[in-house]
């Protein structure tokens, strides 16, 4: 079942030039916009800066797990079959089809924003899953390992908010050092421009 999905994505991969050009833009690209968000949303009032923390951390455990995960499971992807369209970049042969790096850290963001912002996390969320499936598009994922990714890194962010009383020493610190820091700066601007 997994590969028929698979076949039924992955068909018409290398058929739309411009449709291609967009997946493999999306693929690539939206952890860029992911960031972007972030950023922005960290020069807001510190409930942002808490967000965007929770989101970097649940990227990080999800990234980890990622790496454990490929440390002792290994699936190859699906290009190597004969007949898949592969679209480029060309991942490594080397490399496990499961878990999705992209999708993984995609869900992981999209979710730890939605906890807190609806309707931006439900247009990450959207791009998360467009993400997902352009994996699959590209010739570089099965559906069940979107699946299974998208699960990894949602999961990752409901334990990062279920364990909140862990982070917040690490979290309110870090938001506390920064404020400092801002500080320091503009005391050392005004005292320059005296």
């Amino acid at each position: 079942m997994d590969y028929r999905i698979f076949r039924a994505i992955n068909q018409f991969a290398g058929r739309y030039r411009l449709l291609d050009m967009m997946v493999i833009i999306f693929s690539q690209k939206v952890r860029y916009l992911f960031l972007f968000i972030l950023i922005f949303m960290w020069f807001r009032d510190n409930s942002h800066k808490k967000i965007t923390l929770y989101a970097i951390i649940s990227a990080g455990v999800s990234m980890v797990l990622n790496k454990i995960i490929k440390l002792f499971y290994f699936k190859p992807r699906p290009f190597l079959n004969l007949g898949i369209h592969l679209l480029s970049p060309f991942p490594s042969k080397k490399n496990s089809s499961f878990p999705s790096k992209h999708t993984a850290l995609a869900f992981a963001v999209a979710t730890s924003v939605m906890f807190y912002k609806r309707f931006l996390g439900s247009m990450m969320y959207l791009s998360a899953i467009l993400t997902g499936l352009s994996r699959v598009w590209m010739g570089q994922h099965y559906p069940l390992d979107i699946l299974g990714s998208s699960l990894l890194g949602s999961i990752t962010s409901i334990v990062v908010k279920m364990t909140g009383w862990l982070w917040n020493p690490i979290i309110d610190p870090i938001i506390q050092a920064y404020h400092d820091y801002c500080s320091r700066m503009k005391n050392h601007q005004g005292k320059s421009s005296n």
